[in-house]
């Protein structure tokens, strides 16, 4: 009799599994990203080319890395408008610096990595102990930085092809090969970042303030979960990165632009909403942001590709924005539904 019962206590467990799987928030993108692959590759097979792939991550991380933050901050119910702004902004000021001999590199590099956390400062200061929404300061936060960017150069991009022997610029940006594969170190932080945001958010007190502070403010609050410095952090951690990513983008590129970061904010946004991060705050993904990061630039990639216009890039992403939106929807009502 032992027989039949271990068997019916086994069997309705594996479709439960499979539901579960079925209802992260990250399902959606993988499902996405694994379509979208097989259809450009089907296509046109040169877009699974080392070469392709190579480039195509060269250009992923450097959003990919305002991305990562970015989901923390939505996690906790705020959004920033002014990274493309930081991210035009960071290198304009490091190689200012560094160019008229002021300073060496790696100092500049910290006094534009500085600069980035006192904008985030100032950002979540006016959001927590104003009470002004996020939306309004930091679009507020985009137009002066972006005046300043634009102010302190002249409207004039900043050389930065001198930093080629630097090691700053090596430890950041160097590239190296791997069975054909071109791999810039960018991408080795971009994965060391996510992994390390992927644990704080899920395995650590502070990963658990920033849900609670997103989910319930008012429970969160009467439980002592510091909701205003949890923001105020958040808000820094993320114009660090975008001055992280604008910086690494200048040595790449070798030009620091302070145009550059343009219209990015959304881009970034709509990568963590694709990947499953809710928009209203108390729930987020790393996971899903970095399958959401990889959707939108392959994506961009592989429209050229097939020929594709690539002005008609907008249209794609517009109607993935809307698709996902609307998977997540039915997900979590299926999900309330069983529970």
């Amino acid at each position: 009799m032992s027989n039949p019962s271990t068997v019916s206590a086994v069997h309705p467990a594996e479709p439960g599994i499979l539901k579960r799987f079925i209802a992260k928030p990250e399902f959606g993108p993988l499902v996405l990203l694994v379509a979208m692959v097989v259809v450009f590759t089907a296509i046109n097979p040169t877009f699974m080319s080392l070469n392709n792939i190579g480039n195509a991550l060269t250009f992923t991380v450097e959003l990919g890395l305002i991305a990562l933050a970015m989901t923390l901050l939505m996690t906790a119910g705020e959004f920033d408008l002014s990274v493309g702004s930081v991210f035009g902004f960071a290198p304009v000021v490091m190689w200012a610096f560094f160019n008229a001999g002021l300073m060496p590199l790696p100092a500049a590099f910290l006094v534009a990595m500085l600069i980035a956390l006192g904008i985030g400062l100032f950002s979540g200061l006016f959001v927590t102990r104003l009470g002004i929404p996020s939306f309004l300061v930091t679009l507020g936060m985009l137009l002066v930085v972006r005046g300043a960017a634009l102010w302190l150069t002249s409207g004039f991009p900043q050389r930065t092809w001198d930093a080629g022997d630097q090691w700053l610029a090596k430890l950041l940006v160097g590239d190296f090969y791997v069975g054909g594969l071109r791999i810039y170190m960018s991408l080795i932080w971009f994965i060391v970042l996510a992994v390390i945001f992927h644990y704080v958010l899920t395995r650590t007190r502070f990963g658990n303030w920033t849900q609670a502070t997103g989910g319930n403010p008012g429970a969160a609050r009467n439980r002592g979960v510091p909701i205003q410095r949890v923001k105020v952090i958040l808000f820094m951690l993320s114009s660090a990165m975008a001055a992280l990513a604008g910086i690494i983008s200048s040595i790449r590129v070798s030009a620091a632009n302070p145009n550059s970061g343009t219209g990015y904010e959304l881009e970034v946004i709509a990568m963590v909403v694709i990947g499953g991060t809710v928009l209203t705050g108390g729930r987020g993904t790393i996971i899903g942001t970095v399958l959401g990061v990889l959707i939108l630039r392959l994506m961009r990639n592989g429209i050229v590709l097939i020929g594709v216009p690539g002005l008609a890039y907008n249209i794609f992403i517009g109607a993935i924005i809307l698709g996902m939106m609307a998977l997540h929807a039915a997900l979590e009502r299926r999900h309330n539904a069983g529970t």
